[in-house]
C-alpha cells in the first residue's frame, strides 16, 4: 500500500485526464495519474495529431499538380512512405515527452502501468494499492471492429499509422469522421480507395446538403463510394484480401481498414468493484458535474459518450478540476461546439444543421454559396467550395454555419466565436470582408436560397 493519500487519482493520461490532473495540482490538490500505453492518449498518438500530419501530406500531390497553372514545373517521384511515417513518429515521441514534463512540472505523480479500481477509494497498479479521496476515469475509447468472419485480417486506424508499406488498393469501411478522413488521406497518398458505408450517405448527424457536396467532390477526385453496402466476410487470397459484400459482390484489396466507431476502454478497469453504472450504450453514466453513481468516482472524455472530440475532453477536465478544487460549480456549455473533418476537401461546421434547425425553429432562412476558389482559376482544379449559413428569422441570429473547402476548420473556428456570442445575420452583413478570400463570402451572402 502506498502511504500517500491523493486528493485525486486519474486513470488515463489522454487529453481529459492530463488537463484535469494538471489543473487540479495547480489548484493545490495532491494528484497522481496512471497510464499504461502512451502519454497524450488517442489524440496525440493515433488520432488528431498524426492524422492531421498525414492529411497535410496527402494534399501535396494535388498541390504539385495545381502549381503547374502558376508556372511551376516540377518532377515529383512517388511518395516516400517510410520517411513520412517515421517523421510523424518522431514528432509524436516529442509530444509524449512534452506531456510528461507538463505533468511532472505541475507536481503530478506519474505512474506507468495498468490501473484497476479495487474499491471506491483504492486503485491498484502492479500489485501496489493507492488511496485517493476521488478517482477520475479518463481512459477514452478503442477502435471497434464488428464480429464478422475474418475480422482479424482488418486493421484499425491505430495500425495504419505504422504500416510497413503503403497499399496500392485499400477498402475503408465506415461512414464517420475517421473513415471519411482516411479515405481521402489514403487517396491523396496515391492509394486506390473504395469506401463502404452501410447507409445511404456518410457523416450522419451533419448537415445533409454539405454531406452530399462532400460525396460529390470525393467521387470526382477518384474515391469510389459504396453506400448502402456492408462487408460480410474477409478472407486471405494470394497475399491479398477478398472482401465479400452484402450485395454479393467481392473486392480484392491489399488492405482493409475498419473505422466503424470506438467503444469505451473499460475492460480490466474494475468497475464491478464499485457502484459505477453504464448507460444503455455502454458508456459510463455521469451527471452534469461528471460524477458517477459512485460519489467518489468521476469520468470525463470519450468514456462518457458525449461529443468525442479532444477540445471537449479538455474542457471537461478543466471544468471538473475547477468544480472539485476551486468550488466553481458552473455547468459546461455544450452549445455551438465547432468541429472539422479533415476529409478531401475539408469540411467544418458549428451550430445546427438545416434539418435540426427546421425541427427547432418555425421560421428559418438558409443562405448558400458554391463557387470555385480563386486559386483554382489558374490551377485548373475542379474542386468547389461550399458555404452555408442558417438564420432564425425571429431573432435574426445565425444558428448554423457550414463550410466545405480549403482551411474550413480555420474559418469556422473564427465564426464559432461570433455565433456563440449571439451574432445576427445583420452583424454578418455589416462586417466588411477581407478581399479576396473565401471567408469574405460569409459576410456577403445577401439572398436566401430558401
Amino acid at each position: 500500500m502506498s502511504e500517500t493519500i491523493y486528493d485525486l487519482f486519474v486513470i488515463g493520461a489522454g487529453s481529459g485526464g492530463v488537463r484535469a490532473a494538471r489543473m487540479s495540482a495547480g489548484f493545490g490538490a495532491k494528484v497522481a495519474i496512471a497510464e499504461s500505453r502512451y502519454l497524450g492518449g488517442t489524440c496525440v498518438n493515433v488520432g488528431c495529431v498524426p492524422k492531421k500530419l498525414f492529411s497535410y501530406a496527402a494534399h501535396y500531390g494535388e498541390d504539385f499538380s495545381d502549381a503547374k497553372g502558376f508556372g511551376w514545373d516540377s518532377s515529383v517521384s512517388a511518395l516516400d512512405w517510410p520517411r513520412l511515417r517515421d517523421n510523424k513518429t518522431k514528432e509524436i515521441e516529442r509530444l509524449n515527452g512534452i506531456y510528461g514534463r507538463l505533468l511532472t512540472n505541475a507536481g503530478v505523480d506519474l505512474i506507468n502501468g495498468h490501473a484497476s479500481i479495487v474499491d471506491a477509494t483504492t486503485v491498484a497498479i502492479d500489485g501496489v494499492h493507492y488511496k485517493a479521496k476521488r478517482i477520475l476515469i479518463a481512459v477514452g475509447g478503442w477502435p471497434f471492429i464488428p464480429n464478422i468472419p475474418g475480422r482479424e485480417l482488418a486493421i484499425s486506424s491505430n495500425e495504419l499509422f505504422y504500416l510497413d508499406t503503403l497499399p496500392k488498393h485499400a477498402v475503408v469501411v465506415g461512414g464517420g469522421y475517421i473513415a471519411t478522413e482516411f479515405a481521402g488521406i489514403l487517396h491523396g497518398l496515391g492509394v486506390n480507395v473504395e469506401q463502404i458505408y452501410r447507409k445511404d450517405l456518410f457523416l450522419r448527424g451533419f448537415d445533409t446538403e454539405i454531406r452530399a457536396q462532400l460525396a460529390d467532390e470525393m467521387t470526382a477526385k477518384g474515391v469510389k463510394l459504396r453506400f448502402n453496402e456492408n462487408v460480410t466476410a474477409i478472407a486471405e487470397q494470394d497475399g491479398q484480401f477478398l472482401v465479400s459484400l452484402e450485395s454479393g459482390e467481392t473486392l480484392l484489396t491489399d488492405k482493409v481498414l475498419y473505422a466503424t466507431g470506438r467503444k469505451p476502454l473499460l475492460e480490466g478497469l474494475g468497475l464491478e468493484n464499485t457502484e459505477v453504472q453504464l448507460n444503455d450504450k455502454g458508456y459510463i453514466a455521469v451527471d452534469q458535474g461528471f460524477q458517477t453513481s459512485e460519489p467518489s468516482i468521476y469520468a470525463v472524455g470519450d468514456v462518457i459518450g458525449g461529443m468525442e472530440l479532444t477540445p471537449v475532453a479538455l474542457a471537461e477536465g478543466m471544468n471538473l478540476a475547477r468544480r472539485l478544487f476551486k468550488d466553481d460549480q458552473r455547468i459546461l456549455d455544450y452549445n455551438y461546439i465547432p468541429t472539422a473533418i479533415f476529409s478531401s476537401p475539408n469540411l467544418a461546421t458549428v451550430g445546427l444543421s438545416e434539418e435540426e434547425a427546421r425541427e427547432r425553429y418555425d421560421n428559418i432562412s438558409v443562405f448558400t454559396s458554391r463557387f470555385s476558389h480563386l486559386k483554382h482559376t489558374l490551377s485548373g482544379n475542379q474542386t468547389k467550395t461550399f458555404l452555408k449559413l442558417i438564420v432564425d428569422n425571429e431573432t435574426d441570429k445565425v444558428i448554423g454555419a457550414h463550410m466545405m473547402g480549403d482551411d474550413s476548420g480555420e474559418i469556422i473556428q473564427g465564426l464559432a466565436v461570433a455565433i456563440k456570442a449571439g451574432a445576427t445575420k445583420a452583424d454578418f452583413d455589416s462586417t466588411i470582408g477581407i478581399h479576396p478570400t473565401v471567408a469574405e463570402e460569409f459576410v456577403t451572402m445577401r439572398e436566401a436560397s430558401r
